[in-house]
Formats: structure tokens, C-alpha cells, sequence
């Protein structure tokens, strides 16, 4: 049996393709499959340490990156993309796998063309609360549909389509409760927010967290994700910015969190600021209560009306981009952290998103199709 995973380009395709690349292994040692292989066709790998400890063979696939705006970018990415089908078709058939999971995004359309060229079935998931232009694609001829949003079912045939929720890495769905306060250099005896900027960090939020954090401080310890590429420069700015302020202490800024931090954080936070991406899902996991602020939708398609979608269900509180002052942040931490009614109310209103044994639901269907192409 020949498994292909397609996807990839951030960590919102990639972490969920490995947690269904994870109940693939489960399923396959509990019943005894023999000569299970997986492979992973992306841009890049992402991350060689994970695909290497799940035992991935990484296949390497071109795509140019479609943009919503104008750009110049864009005709040399078409002809980028070409090359890239081409290339796909060959190195999907010297593999031939009996099914391939596409996770969406422009890295998946290659192989996932090469497969319905080459005529092997196809099994897609989509993310968001509408479908990208890749999915919306794909679902034409896909055998299954996989969905994270409910409202996401209706843009594909429904015959085809089952909401699964998002598949999250089972290692990562637990906070840790265990002194994770102490486990950060934080004080246990104030509430702890935690803040997401998405797996590359994100420069809006920080410099938003920034401009209230004097203020944050003064009743709350800050638990801040920044990214690689913004960590210097938000440490720098702080430390101007808290210089002199006796509670400089309560604020912990990490460029990248392990597995153990962000159980960790999440144990210890009672509100979660996080954008629209796959991390909604993590955090209806830990049952915390949070702030949303979504990418643009000019700049991403899906983001806006995910943040709607969960704040739909009473899980969170949704904050624009463009209505992102230090005075309506600040307003609106008070607001849910000086309510414990509230707070409670959110965190009861994210089990309709947490849905534990998604990865293992997909990983059975993908099995179930490659067995019957296998046959």
C-alpha cells in the first residue's frame, strides 16, 4: 500500500498532514498492514525532523504561488506552476500510489492533477469555512471530501463530503496543568494570557501587544509567541517599553514553541490572541476562551469568516484588523477576564470545534480507498 500526502508551504497544511500521516502508522501497526509506505510531496519539507520520525519519504514538488492581488509575481509563477505539473506527473508515477490526501493550498495542485491525469483516487480536507480555489477544484472528482467547518459542506457534493473537524497532532491536544506558570519564570497568582501569532509570528499582533502591554502587565502575565524572524526586534522594543515597570517579570516572549511550551502555555493561560488559522482548532482543544484577529481577506481568502464561524458558536470574541487599536484590545481582555461567567460560557462553547479523533477519522478513509484500489 502507497500513500501520497500533498500540501504543505505553512504550518497550517503541514502539522495537520502530520497528524494524519500519524493515525495512518496507528491504523496500519494495528492491523497488520505490510509494506505501508508514505509519502509527502511539497515545495519543501517543512520540518525533516518530523517526516523523518514518522518515517516519511519526501518527494519534492514545484508550484507557484497564486496571488489574490496584482503582482508581477504571478506570471512567472504560472509558468512555475506548469513546469511543476509536468514534473508532478513523473514523480507521482514512478511512485504510483493507490491514493493521494490532498490538504489544499496552491503546493497540493500538481500532484493532485498528476493523480487525476494518472487516474488514482484522490482524497482532499479542507481547512477553512470556504474552500480554496485548489479544493473547490479537487472536490469535483475526489472520491472523499474531508471538512473542518460544517459550513464548508455545502460548496461540495454532499454525497462525498463529511465534517470532520481538523486533524491536531494528539501530543499537543492536552494542556499541561502541572505548575506550568512556574515551568515559564510566571507569577501563578495573575491570569495568563497566551498569544498566537501563527507558526511564522505575526508582526500586526506583536506590534498591537506592544503598545498595551504596559498596561497588560500591570494585572495579567503575557505569554507571547512572536515568530523567528520578529523575536530580536520585539525583545529589543520591550525592553524599552518595559523599562523601569516594576511587573517586567510577568511577560515571557518565545520565538518558537516545542510540543512541551505550548502545552505548557496552554495550561497555564486563561485567554488565548490567536489569528483564524488551524490554531482555532488547538485552542477549542484546550477549552480556552480567546480573541481572534484574522488575516486580512484581501490578503487571505478564509481567515475573516473563520473567525466569524467559531465566534458563531459563542467560542470567542472577533477583532478586525482594521479595528485593532491598543484601546479595543485592552478593552476587550478586560471584558472577558473581568466576566468569569463569560469566560466559562466560551470556554463550554468550543466543544462543538474539538473534535478529538478527527486525523483518525481522514486516516481510516484514505486506508479504506487505497485498499479497494489496491484490490
Amino acid at each position: 500500500m502507497k500513500i501520497l500526502l500533498a500540501g504543505g508551504g505553512t504550518g497550517g497544511h503541514f502539522y495537520p498532514i502530520i497528524a494524519v500521516a500519524e493515525s495512518l502508522k496507528k491504523i496500519v501497526k494495528e492491523e497488520k498492514f505490510i509494506d505501508a509506505q508514505i509519502y509527502y510531496m511539497a515545495p519543501s519539507p517543512y520540518d525533516e525532523r518530523l517526516l523523518f520520525e514518522n518515517g516519511i519519504a519526501f518527494r519534492r514538488s514545484y508550484a507557484g504561488k497564486i496571488r489574490r492581488y496584482f503582482s508581477i509575481k504571478n506570471i512567472f509563477d504560472y509558468f512555475a506552476t506548469a513546469v511543476g505539473v509536468v514534473k508532478a506527473i513523473f514523480a507521482v508515477w514512478s511512485i504510483y500510489p493507490d491514493v493521494v490526501f490532498g490538504k489544499g493550498g496552491y503546493a497540493s495542485f500538481p500532484p493532485l492533477l498528476a493523480a487525476r491525469l494518472l487516474r488514482i483516487p484522490v482524497v482532499i480536507h479542507e481547512s477553512d469555512s470556504k474552500p480554496g480555489k485548489v479544493n473547490a477544484w479537487a472536490g469535483k472528482f475526489a472520491k472523499r471530501i474531508a471538512v473542518s467547518y460544517e459550513s464548508a459542506a455545502e460548496y461540495f457534493p454532499k454525497d462525498k463530503v463529511a465534517h470532520t473537524g481538523n486533524p491536531v497532532r494528539p501530543e499537543i491536544m492536552d494542556p499541561i496543568t502541572t505548575d506550568p506558570a512556574k515551568f515559564f519564570g510566571l507569577d501563578a497568582s495573575s491570569p495568563a494570557i497566551f498569544i498566537i501569532g501563527g507558526s511564522q509570528g505575526s508582526q500586526k499582533i506583536n506590534e498591537s501587544i506592544i503598545d498595551v502591554l504596559p498596561e497588560l502587565v500591570a494585572d495579567y502575565s503575557v505569554i507571547h509567541q512572536t515568530g523567528k524572524a520578529n523575536f530580536d526586534d520585539v525583545v529589543k522594543t520591550v525592553a524599552v517599553v518595559l523599562k523601569d515597570n516594576p511587573h517586567k517579570n510577568r511577560y515571557k516572549p518565545l520565538s518558537y514553541m516545542n510540543i512541551l511550551a505550548l502545552r505548557m502555555a496552554a495550561g497555564a493561560s486563561s485567554l488565548v490572541i490567536s489569528r483564524a488559522g488551524s490554531s482555532i482548532f488547538e485552542i477549542a482543544l484546550w477549552k480556552k476562551p480567546s480573541i481572534i484577529i484574522p488575516i486580512p481577506e484581501e490578503v487571505s481568502h478564509d481567515q475573516t469568516s473563520n473567525a466569524f464561524a467559531y465566534a458563531a458558536a459563542g467560542a470567542c470574541s472577533v477583532i478586525e484588523e482594521v479595528n485593532l487599536t491598543p484601546h479595543v484590545l485592552i478593552a476587550e481582555v478586560r471584558r472577558i477576564l473581568g466576566n468569569p461567567a463569560l469566560a466559562s460560557k466560551m470556554s463550554a462553547a468550543t466543544a462543538s470545534f474539538a473534535i478529538r479523533d478527527a486525523a483518525d477519522k481522514i486516516a481510516r478513509e484514505i486506508i479504506n480507498i487505497a485498499l479497494a484500489h489496491e484490490s
